[in-house]
């Protein structure tokens, strides 16, 4: 039986950033300096196959630091932790490794020096997520109001319209953000901004490259977990460009071959905390289903590098 032509859009960039990278390569030095078990406070990434694999090989996933025993080993995740988290680990005599993404930690100096300078913060992000909750962990209670859409921002009582500043999560909707720093220069003239945004370059590059194939498919599938911000959004941008069926799908098998039947062009990318592994399945899956033609759609080039703590780069 002849198999169906199909023409896969393949983006790029795509799947790990930086900060991803190095956050699983201090889970793994980690392990290889101190042995197993290691404790990891919340998933190092948002990504189910990263983080059972490195369960096998030793690390120990839990939500609070008070589950982590006092003679191992913690690293926080890549989202980064409110304040209180390392300063409660010091106070325990704990070894700990901060895995927090660089550019994570610089949107929390940011909103430090201003503080420090006596601005009162907004941040735009989402309720609950892991980074949103370490941002605004940085400075003390009531000093960064969170926003999440433009609506919120007619409801924020600040204390002086004049002396604010705004910082973002790092794995936003570019376009949608837009539209809330619109709306806070619109209410709050004097607002002061990053001095380079703080969406972070693979949330950007990433969503750059799915505009540009969304005119061009039926359907596109972003692999990618359901509690992975960045993959979500990509989701969100893929429908907004035009791409009615845009779905998120954990690996190969959770695609529905149903409702992508009898369609003749499908884009494929990857979340920042997904591997390239899961693409290579979905390919395959594609493959056995359809005779497919894969075209790539590269819209940057990325050789960002983040160090891992020099802690680990040490002899044990």
């Amino acid at each position: 039986m002849t198999k169906p032509a199909l023409t896969l859009y393949l983006a790029a960039p795509r799947g790990f950033c930086a900060g991803v990278d190095r956050a699983i390569k201090i889970v793994e030095l980690a392990i290889e300096k101190w042995g197993a078990p290691v404790f990891v406070r919340h998933e190092i990434v948002h990504n189910k196959y990263v983080v059972d694999s490195l369960r096998d090989k030793g690390a120990v996933f839990v939500e609070e630091l008070d589950d982590c025993p006092p003679d191992r080993p913690v690293i926080f995740s890549a989202h980064g932790v409110p304040k209180s988290v390392p300063q409660a680990a010091a106070a325990r005599e704990m070894v700990y490794v901060d895995a927090t993404c660089p550019l994570v930690s610089k949107v929390h100096i940011e909103a430090e020096r201003h503080h420090a300078e006596g601005l009162q913060m907004v941040m735009i992000g989402h309720a609950g997520h892991p980074e949103t909750v370490g941002t605004m962990g940085q400075l003390p209670e009531g000093e960064v109001l969170l926003v999440e859409t433009p609506e919120d921002v007619a409801h924020l009582d600040v204390r002086d319209e004049k002396r604010l500043a705004f910082i973002t999560q790092t794995t936003l909707s570019i376009d949608d953000t837009a539209e809330i720093v619109a709306a806070l220069r619109a209410r709050f003239p004097a607002i002061i901004g990053p001095h380079k945004e703080d969406i972070c370059y693979a949330t950007t590059n990433r969503q750059h490259a799915v505009k540009a194939i969304a005119g061009k498919i039926d359907a596109l599938l972003v692999i990618g977990a359901p509690n992975s911000s960045n993959s979500k959004r990509l989701v969100e941008v893929g429908t907004a460009n035009g791409c009615a069926y845009s779905q998120l799908v954990q690996r190969a098998q959770n695609i529905d071959w149903r409702a992508i039947e009898g369609i003749k062009t499908v884009g494929i990318t990857a979340g920042a905390s997904a591997p390239e592994v899961l693409v290579n399945e979905v390919l395959d899956a594609f493959r056995e289903r359809f005779n497919v033609r894969v075209e790539l759609v590269e819209t940057a080039q990325e050789n960002v590098e983040f160090k891992v703590p020099r802690v680990l780069r040490e002899p044990a």
